[in-house]
Protein backbone atom coordinates (compact mmCIF):
# COMPACT_ATOMS: atom_id res chain seq x y z
CA UNK A 1 0.00 0.00 0.00
CA UNK A 2 0.77 3.42 -0.93
CA UNK A 3 0.85 5.69 2.67
CA UNK A 4 1.57 9.42 2.98
CA UNK A 5 2.81 9.96 5.69
CA UNK A 6 4.01 14.02 6.31
CA UNK A 7 4.42 16.33 9.11
CA UNK A 8 0.69 17.45 10.02
CA UNK A 9 -0.49 20.84 9.93
CA UNK A 10 -2.21 22.11 12.78
CA UNK A 11 -3.94 24.93 10.75
CA UNK A 12 -5.23 22.78 8.07
CA UNK A 13 -8.98 21.70 8.83
CA UNK A 14 -8.40 18.36 7.30
CA UNK A 15 -5.31 17.61 9.61
CA UNK A 16 -7.01 18.61 12.42
CA UNK A 17 -10.34 16.21 12.06
CA UNK A 18 -8.22 13.57 10.99
CA UNK A 19 -5.87 14.34 14.57
CA UNK A 20 -9.39 13.84 16.29
CA UNK A 21 -10.57 11.19 14.80
CA UNK A 22 -7.50 9.00 14.55
CA UNK A 23 -6.99 9.66 18.67
CA UNK A 24 -11.13 9.06 19.57
CA UNK A 25 -11.02 5.84 17.51
CA UNK A 26 -7.63 5.10 20.09
CA UNK A 27 -9.21 6.31 23.01
CA UNK A 28 -12.36 3.44 22.32
CA UNK A 29 -10.09 0.63 22.65
CA UNK A 30 -9.17 -1.24 25.57
CA UNK A 31 -5.32 0.12 25.36
CA UNK A 32 -6.97 3.69 25.13
CA UNK A 33 -8.71 3.54 28.01
CA UNK A 34 -12.19 2.49 26.44
CA UNK A 35 -13.45 5.53 26.71
CA UNK A 36 -12.68 7.74 23.60
CA UNK A 37 -12.46 11.78 24.08
CA UNK A 38 -14.20 13.67 26.00
CA UNK A 39 -15.95 16.73 24.64
CA UNK A 40 -13.94 18.93 26.12
CA UNK A 41 -10.69 17.07 24.44
CA UNK A 42 -12.82 17.42 21.03
CA UNK A 43 -13.07 20.78 20.75
CA UNK A 44 -9.74 21.83 22.52
CA UNK A 45 -7.13 19.88 21.18
CA UNK A 46 -5.96 21.63 18.45
CA UNK A 47 -5.99 25.19 20.31
CA UNK A 48 -3.93 24.04 22.98
CA UNK A 49 -1.64 22.54 20.63
CA UNK A 50 -1.30 25.33 18.19
CA UNK A 51 -0.26 27.50 21.13
CA UNK A 52 2.61 24.86 21.79
CA UNK A 53 5.89 25.11 19.89
CA UNK A 54 7.38 21.32 21.38
CA UNK A 55 5.05 19.17 19.67
CA UNK A 56 5.44 17.05 16.61
CA UNK A 57 2.11 15.84 14.52
CA UNK A 58 2.65 13.17 11.84
CA UNK A 59 -0.13 11.59 10.16
CA UNK A 60 -0.57 8.96 6.86
CA UNK A 61 -3.22 8.72 4.88
CA UNK A 62 -3.83 6.34 2.66
CA UNK A 63 -5.78 7.77 -0.75
CA UNK A 64 -6.76 10.88 1.63
CA UNK A 65 -8.18 8.55 4.21
CA UNK A 66 -6.40 9.31 7.41
CA UNK A 67 -4.77 5.85 9.17
CA UNK A 68 -2.28 6.43 11.45
CA UNK A 69 -1.28 9.11 13.88
CA UNK A 70 1.93 10.03 16.06
CA UNK A 71 2.08 12.99 18.35
CA UNK A 72 5.30 13.24 20.37
CA UNK A 73 6.66 16.15 22.32
CA UNK A 74 10.11 17.54 22.90
CA UNK A 75 12.03 16.92 26.03
CA UNK A 76 15.11 17.41 27.62
CA UNK A 77 17.91 15.12 28.61
CA UNK A 78 19.88 16.12 31.23
CA UNK A 79 22.90 13.45 31.06
CA UNK A 80 23.29 14.52 27.33
CA UNK A 81 22.27 18.52 27.34
CA UNK A 82 20.08 17.52 24.63
CA UNK A 83 16.71 17.67 23.44
CA UNK A 84 14.41 14.30 23.05
CA UNK A 85 11.53 13.49 21.68
CA UNK A 86 8.76 11.83 23.79
CA UNK A 87 6.28 9.84 21.64
CA UNK A 88 3.11 10.09 23.41
CA UNK A 89 0.71 8.50 20.88
CA UNK A 90 0.93 6.06 18.33
CA UNK A 91 -2.43 5.02 16.11
CA UNK A 92 -3.17 2.75 13.60
CA UNK A 93 -6.62 2.31 12.18
CA UNK A 94 -7.98 -1.08 12.88
CA UNK A 95 -8.70 -1.42 9.37
CA UNK A 96 -4.73 -0.65 8.31
CA UNK A 97 -2.89 -2.73 11.05
CA UNK A 98 -0.25 -5.67 9.47
CA UNK A 99 1.24 -3.26 6.90
CA UNK A 100 4.12 -1.91 9.12
CA UNK A 101 2.49 1.27 9.12
CA UNK A 102 4.07 1.75 12.80
CA UNK A 103 7.58 1.44 11.63
CA UNK A 104 7.04 4.10 8.44
CA UNK A 105 5.75 6.24 11.63
CA UNK A 106 8.75 6.07 13.52
CA UNK A 107 11.26 6.24 10.87
CA UNK A 108 9.56 9.24 9.62
CA UNK A 109 9.68 10.64 13.37
CA UNK A 110 13.51 9.53 13.98
CA UNK A 111 14.19 11.48 10.69
CA UNK A 112 13.23 14.75 11.91
CA UNK A 113 14.69 13.76 15.53
CA UNK A 114 18.16 13.20 13.99
CA UNK A 115 17.19 16.31 11.88
CA UNK A 116 17.02 18.65 14.64
CA UNK A 117 19.65 17.19 16.58
CA UNK A 118 18.15 15.08 19.64
CA UNK A 119 19.64 12.62 21.34
CA UNK A 120 16.86 9.68 21.78
CA UNK A 121 13.34 9.32 20.76
CA UNK A 122 11.57 8.08 24.20
CA UNK A 123 7.94 6.47 24.81
CA UNK A 124 5.88 4.19 27.14
CA UNK A 125 4.22 0.87 26.41
CA UNK A 126 1.65 -0.51 28.56
CA UNK A 127 2.90 -3.84 29.66
CA UNK A 128 -0.06 -5.88 28.19
CA UNK A 129 0.32 -4.21 24.45
CA UNK A 130 2.01 -7.04 23.34
CA UNK A 131 1.88 -6.04 19.83
CA UNK A 132 2.60 -2.55 19.94
CA UNK A 133 5.75 -3.72 22.63
CA UNK A 134 6.95 -5.88 19.56
CA UNK A 135 6.36 -3.50 17.02
CA UNK A 136 9.08 -0.92 19.18
CA UNK A 137 11.62 -3.69 20.02
CA UNK A 138 11.26 -4.59 15.98
CA UNK A 139 12.47 -0.38 15.85
CA UNK A 140 14.98 -0.81 18.12
CA UNK A 141 13.06 0.78 21.51
CA UNK A 142 14.34 -1.43 24.64
CA UNK A 143 13.53 -0.53 28.84
CA UNK A 144 15.64 1.96 29.72
CA UNK A 145 18.08 1.40 32.51
CA UNK A 146 21.58 2.52 33.43
CA UNK A 147 22.92 -0.52 35.27
CA UNK A 148 21.05 -4.16 35.05
CA UNK A 149 21.43 -3.86 39.07
CA UNK A 150 18.96 -1.58 39.56
CA UNK A 151 16.52 -2.71 37.17
CA UNK A 152 14.93 -1.01 34.51
CA UNK A 153 13.11 2.70 34.78
CA UNK A 154 9.71 2.52 35.39
CA UNK A 155 6.96 5.39 34.22
CA UNK A 156 5.03 6.60 36.82
CA UNK A 157 1.96 9.27 37.55
CA UNK A 158 0.66 11.45 39.89
CA UNK A 159 -2.89 12.80 38.67
CA UNK A 160 -3.40 16.37 39.90
CA UNK A 161 -6.90 17.62 41.33
CA UNK A 162 -8.88 18.64 37.95
CA UNK A 163 -7.18 16.65 35.57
Amino acid sequence: MNFQIFSANLNDPQHTIAIINLLDEYATTLEGGGLGLTDYVKENLISTLQQRFDCLIVLAMFENEPVGLLTGFEGFSTFNCKSLLNIHDIIVSKKYRGNQLSQRLLKFTQDIAIKRGYCKLTLEVLEGNLIARRAYQKFGFSGYELDPKLGKAEFWEKKLTGT
